[in-house]
């Protein structure tokens, strides 16, 4: 992974996953916390609703108790003519003092909608006996009302009122939404029933007490409603619900217990919070319903804008490695590039300095250094091959002129015997090698080097006449190739020195030149008597120079003296390190019997190709 995508990565990682997760793990902490906090603010509230309704009803309670306490309703019921005991006829001069008070009180108190008696002594022929009118309303029939099982619940409570709410028994309180308390009537003298009371409430008041209270906010979509432990909705202040089945309503089935409830559900197709309270010493339960869509909706745009701002936050992080990282990694990139190549010996690359930031700082030091290593590196080349030179010199000044003396006593015996034909072809051949070694030139081309090779070994055959012939194979296309001058006649001359010495048999030198893997092979095969082991360590050229290997046998054998065997081919080995580097060089193969194998190894270029910064890189 390139440094663009690891800073990228590490953005990613270390700054944009951990907001993420801290934004959705508090997120997820808030959302479900509301449920649990609004809980709290719904059971408080419903407490309160509670507590209000039990008030007016309570005071109603007391309202009737009055009226019992006074005997108005003992007096109504035991009237000659219950019929006319309406509190808006009654002859109020015929009445002491606190039962003016109470019927004045029960006329003028602002809840009471209609009321009636229920008479048990059966006087006269009504059963009923009204207190307030009430426009088109029937009473069910006291006969009817008796066959009830909300007449035998209240003569089980001997006096405790009885609260019906709306829808409950409409038979007998009707279809419009009020309260209804229901209550027996004793003759406080002998404690005899004479009669039930039947007291309608206005709704006004408790339409008022769900109105006038909201949970949390005023944002909030809360809905409040009364339902009795059946489940039938007996209130609700929008009047879309009455007197319908709680539960179908709901997604889930509610059991209304005493205590408090809160849960999280459908209703009417929307999630929403449903909060139960049970009131006390009644059969109802508030409920509120709360969408859940308004009590989350500051959590939701809040998650809005999060998501907003990491999707910002992102496209920033893509902005920035696009056209900031890109620039830093991208020069970066381009240094190591070029850095590469001079890795690969491209000594010359340099990097473009653009912009006066921190990275033309870094391209720039890399151009100085590349500046600082090639300066070096020229006067190291020019002192390289100086010091190549020298030694080369001095390696050639090594090989011994046995070949020269030797050729020009065979001149001069020619010459005795009157050969001119041939001492003119020997001179020329003479002449010939004289100026290739003696020019002032280290390289020459493959072609120079064997029409050199061909001189001395003609000049050999002159000399050591049916002792060996010789051939020699070099393809047309290597003759421009260069070649260090005398490096193939100090390797045949020692095939023909050591090789044939004392043979029986017309000994035979080839050389053969071949291209291979970019270098060229050169060998010089010969079918003379061979080497041993031992032999062969006096070959051992790239041991230290002033270090001559011991040969144990050899000793006083001036016929293989190391001073003359192995000297050409040493000198032709350490030119050729010298030259080309420790990769090249010559490896020879032998045998006693089986002949003598040199195999040079050097580059190919053409002449006057630079080669020697391959070589000394190498």
């Amino acid at each position: 992974m390139n440094l663009r995508y690891k800073l990228f990565t590490a953005f990613l990682g270390l700054i944009i996953v951990p907001l993420f997760i801290l934004g959705m793990f508090m997120f997820f902490v808030t959302y479900n916390s509301i449920e649990k906090k609004y809980s709290q603010q719904s059971e408080y509230s419903l407490k309160a609703i509670s507590y209000s309704i039990s008030n007016v009803l309570k005071d109603m309670d007391n309202v009737t108790d009055n009226g019992i306490a006074t005997s108005v309703f003992h007096m109504a019921l035991s009237a000659d003519d219950p019929s006319k005991q309406d509190l808006t006829d009654a002859e109020q001069l015929s009445l002491n003092a606190s039962q003016r008070n109470f019927r004045s009180l029960l006329y003028n108190h602002p809840s009471i909608s209609y009321a009636f008696l229920y008479n048990f002594n059966g006087k006269g022929s009504s059963e009923i006996v009204s207190v307030f009118n009430k426009e088109n309303f029937r009473t069910l029939p006291y006969d009817k009302f008796k066959q009830s099982d909300l007449y035998r619940q209240v003569m089980e409570l001997n006096g405790v009122p009885k609260w019906l709410a709306p829808h409950e028994y409409p038979e007998l309180t009707g279809t419009e939404p009020v309260f209804t308390q229901i209550r027996l009537v004793k003759e406080l003298s002998f404690f005899e029933n004479i009669g039930i009371l039947v007291v309608q409430i206005k709704n006004w008041e408790f339409e008022s007490i769900f109105r006038n209270l909201k949970i949390g906010g005023s944002n909030q979509d809360v809905s409040f409603m009364l339902v009795n432990d059946d489940g039938m909705i007996l209130f609700d202040p929008d009047r879309k619900l009455d007197g319908q089945d709680f539960n179908t309503a709901a997604a889930k089935d509610i059991t209304f217990k005493p205590g408090f409830q809160s849960f999280k559900t459908q209703f009417e197709g929307e999630k929403s919070i449903l909060s139960v309270y049970h009131l006390k010493d009644y059969p109802w339960s508030l409920v509120s319903v709360t969408s859940w869509d308004s009590l989350s909706r500051e959590v939701t745009v809040f998650a809005r804008w999060f998501v907003i701002v990491i999707f910002l936050c992102l496209m920033a992080a893509v902005f920035f490695n696009i056209f900031f990282m890109n620039r830093i990694t991208g020069a970066i990139a381009v240094i190591v590039r070029f850095m590469r190549r001079v890795e690969d010996g491209d000594l010359t690359t340099r990097v473009e300095e653009k912009g006066n930031d921190e990275l033309t700082l870094l391209a720039k030091g890399f151009n100085e250094l590349m500046d600082t290593i090639g300066s070096l590196f020229s006067r190291i080349q020019i002192e390289q091959r100086r010091k190549n030179q020298a030694e080369m010199r001095v390696l050639q000044a090594q090989i011994k002129p046995h070949f020269l003396f030797n050729t020009l006593e065979s001149i001069n015996v020619l010459a005795v015997q009157n050969e001119g034909r041939k001492v003119s072809e020997m001179v020329y051949r003479l002449a010939s090698i004289l100026r290739i070694s003696i020019q002032d030139r280290d390289e020459i081309t493959l072609e120079e080097e064997a029409r050199h090779l061909r001189n001395y070994l003609d000049i050999q055959k002159f000399r050591f006449e049916d002792v060996f012939d010789y051939e020699i194979d070099i393809p047309d296309e290597l003759l421009g190739c260069g070649i260090l001058k005398l490096t193939l006649q100090p390797l045949v001359e020692n095939s023909i020195q050591h090789g044939f010495e004392g043979i029986g048999y017309k000994g035979k030198v080839t050389v053969s030149v071949w291209e291979e893997r970019g270098n060229l092979i050169l060998r010089i095969a010969d079918n003379g008597i061979g080497m041993t082991a031992t032999q062969l360590a006096v070959f051992q050229y790239m041991v230290n120079e002033n270090t001559e290997p011991e040969l144990p046998g050899l000793a006083g054998n001036t016929l293989h003296h190391p001073e003359r065997r192995g000297l050409g081919v040493r000198s032709v080995a350490d030119r050729i390190r010298i030259e080309y580097g420790d990769r090249y060089g010559i490896f020879i193969c032998s045998g006693p019997g089986a002949g003598t194998l040199i195999q040079c190894v050097i580059p190919k270029y053409e002449q006057g190709e630079d080669h020697y910064a391959k070589s000394i890189i190498g």
